[in-house]
């Protein structure tokens, strides 16, 4: 495509991986996409071998699933010539090239990409255009506004507003089943029958295939192993997982929610908060199927109102706090902690029994669960 037809270039981050990103809604025949793996995402903290495989490999089927709806994909990989490791450079090098009338972005999901996007406009010389990211409940203005005036702010009562705005789990204006918040039944300790049934994943096909070599050569130094990579890499796969999650754990999912057990690291968490956080899977839909198992009598309200709550709640709360005190925040060391993690807390090798199981399996499966899941 020539510079002269470009109308709009469309830059998607790696976790917005969804057609209906704010940045997408309007978008034409006349616009380019622009995707891009970089060096400076990548490595700007050493992330899990796993978590940038998955992120590379969705990012990949997110463009084929682009470029098959009829959208022009400009994909630069992390190997590909010329790749100038930033998303500054790359947007920078596909205005040069491409000369479009406007760029437009999803706002990010981190203050430091987003201060590098409010210098674009001026770097460029070219309108840039940050939009809303739609798949939060809750804008950040209206936070602003749910914070403004309050002494304290509360998660609780943060939660309550957002059950009143989405009419999840309402009766009229009254919570189901009579109280907002089943937290305290949902604190049993683990039974030796607690084990969660198996948790079957999915064979890496040749594009994820293709990524695990990439990032086994490139990423081999980072803390993590890339044996056993069986994620969801696509909206389809994802949502595969949502649906058994649903009928298979989601039901056990809320007496025993804080429960530990030796042998069994997952329980009866939905493990889908990878495919959430990427765009793969929508929050809302998320919380509306849960509350059909729930009307449906498929699922206890204790185990569906906690899985809400970590969405609609915890979720939406921390990520509100944390665009209502940045920059400052990043700075902020509350428990005054200046000391580097210990070696046993990679390697494992303690006598605290916990803290070992967590440290050998999350060498193995890169963080992925929220509260809920």
């Amino acid at each position: 495509m020539s510079g002269a037809n470009v109308r709009n270039l469309i830059l998607i981050l790696g976790d917005q991986l969804s057609p209906d990103m704010s940045s997408l809604v309007d978008a034409s025949t006349d616009d380019v996409v622009l995707m891009c793996e970089v060096m400076e995402e990548a490595q700007y903290v050493r992330h899990h071998p796993k978590k940038i495989a998955f992120l590379f490999s969705a990012m990949r089927h997110f463009a084929g699933e682009l470029r098959a709806s009829g959208r022009t994909v400009r994909y630069v990989r992390l190997e590909d010539e010329g790749n100038s490791g930033s998303f500054g450079a790359e947007v920078g090098r596909a205005v040069s090239e491409l000369r479009p009338d406007r760029v437009i972005v999803t706002e990010p999901g981190e203050f430091r990409v987003r201060e590098m996007m409010d210098g674009w406009q001026r770097a460029f010389n070219v309108p840039v255009e940050i939009r809303d990211d739609g798949r939060f409940l809750c804008s950040r203005c209206e936070f602003e506004a749910f914070a403004g005036g309050r002494r304290q702010l509360r998660m609780e009562t943060f939660y309550r507003d957002m059950r009143l705005k989405t009419g999840l789990l309402m009766e009229g204006d009254k919570p189901a089943g009579g109280r907002w918040n089943f937290d305290a039944d949902n604190r049993k300790p683990a039974t030796l029958d607690l084990f969660s049934q198996p948790r079957k994943g999915f064979e890496p096909d040749a594009i994820t295939a293709e990524v695990l070599e990439l990032v086994g050569r490139r990423f081999g130094a980072h803390f993590g192993r890339l044996e056993g990579f069986d994620f969801a890499v696509t909206r389809e796969q994802a949502e595969t997982l949502r649906d058994r999650f649903m009928a298979d754990h989601l039901p056990r999912f809320g007496e025993r929610q804080d429960a530990m057990l030796s042998g069994d690291p997952v329980l009866s968490h939905s493990l889908l908060s990878f495919y959430l956080n990427a765009g793969l899977l929508d929050p809302l839909d998320l919380c509306r199927r849960a509350e059909v198992a729930y009307l449906a009598g498929d699922a206890p309200l204790n185990a569906v109102e906690g899985f809400i709550r970590q969405i609609i709640g915890w979720r939406e709360y921390i990520r509100g706090v944390y665009w209502l005190k940045m920059p400052d925040y990043r700075e902020m060391n509350f428990l005054e902690a200046d000391r580097a993690l210990p070696d046993f807390y990679w390697t494992g090798e303690t006598r605290m029994a916990c803290l070992r199981q967590l440290s050998r399996r999350r060498e193995t499966m890169p963080m992925r669960t929220i509260s809920s899941g």
